[in-house]
C-alpha cells in the first residue's frame, strides 16, 4: 500500500511503544496486544493531534524483537475490524505490518507506528491560528521589512 494515497495528503503521525522508562522494562512483560493498542494510542503519539478526530488512511507498524507474524497480524486486525469507522473503508489492506527479529538496545520488544491520518489538520488548525494572531499584532514583521518583503 502506498503511505500517500493522494499528493495533497502526505502528513504523517508518529507513534512508539512502550513509552515508559527503561528501569521500569525489567518489571513488565509486554504482549503483543499491548503493544499493538499501545501504538494505536493517541498518548503514544508524537504530536499534538488525536487520531480519534480524523481517519487514518494507511498506516505502518513497524515491530522489533521475537514475535509470532500471525499473531502480529491477526492483533492489527482485530483492532481495525472493531475501530472500522477509524479507518478510510475506500483504502483496502491500509495497514502494513513488518517484522524485525532484532529487538532494540535494553527492550525486548517494541513497536514503531507511522500514520496518515486526516486528524493532522488539528495541527495545521492551530499553526494557522497562531499565525493569524501574530501577524495581527504585527509581531515579527519588521524583520521582513527590514530585508525589504
Amino acid at each position: 500500500v502506498n503511505m500517500v494515497p493522494f499528493p495533497r495528503l502526505h502528513f504523517f503521525m508518529t507513534g512508539f511503544a512502550p513509552l515508559t522508562s527503561r528501569g521500569a522494562l525489567q518489571y513488565r512483560a509486554l504482549t503483543i496486544t499491548e503493544l499493538v493498542q499501545q501504538q494505536f494510542n493517541p498518548r503514544n503519539m508524537m504530536c499534538a493531534a488525536d487520531p480519534r478526530h480524523g481517519r487514518y488512511l494507511t498506516c505502518a507498524c513497524m515491530f522489533r524483537g521475537r514475535m509470532s507474524v500471525r499473531e502480529v497480524d491477526q492483533k492489527i486486525l482485530d483492532i481495525t475490524q472493531r475501530n472500522n469507522g477509524y479507518f478510510a473503508e475506500w483504502i483496502p489492506n491500509n495497514v502494513k505490518s513488518s517484522i524485525c527479529d532484532i529487538p532494540p538496545a535494553g527492550m525486548r520488544v517494541s513497536s514503531t507506528f507511522i500514520g496518515n491520518s486526516t486528524a493532522i489538520q488539528e495541527v495545521w488548525r492551530r499553526v494557522s491560528q497562531q499565525f493569524l494572531a501574530m501577524y495581527r499584532r504585527r509581531a515579527f514583521l519588521h524583520w521582513y521589512t527590514g530585508e525589504g518583503m
